[in-house]
């Protein structure tokens, strides 16, 4: 089973693990999310979609679908 960014619970951390280059926008490239880099969930909006996430000092929102295209490992605290 693997591990995806849409699967987090909120405040809960991970290290980016591979993605679909296809299927992730250019500016989320752009503003570090990529292979390596810690990210963490920082909110769901209320009906699951979209999501706050901070990657690399950047606090982001992004739709669930493109979150399930973003594998990690999870990060036990």
């Amino acid at each position: 089973m693997k591990n995806t960014l849409a699967g987090l619970k909120k405040g809960q951390k991970a290290i980016i693990v591979d993605f679909n280059i296809d299927l992730i926008p250019l500016k989320l490239l752009e503003m570090g999310c990529l292979p390596g880099n810690l990210v963490e969930l920082l909110q769901v909006a209320p009906f699951g979609d979209p999501i706050y996430i901070n990657v690399n000092d950047s606090h982001v929102a992004i739709r669930l679908e493109t979150a399930a295209e973003i594998d990690v490992e999870i990060l036990i605290d």
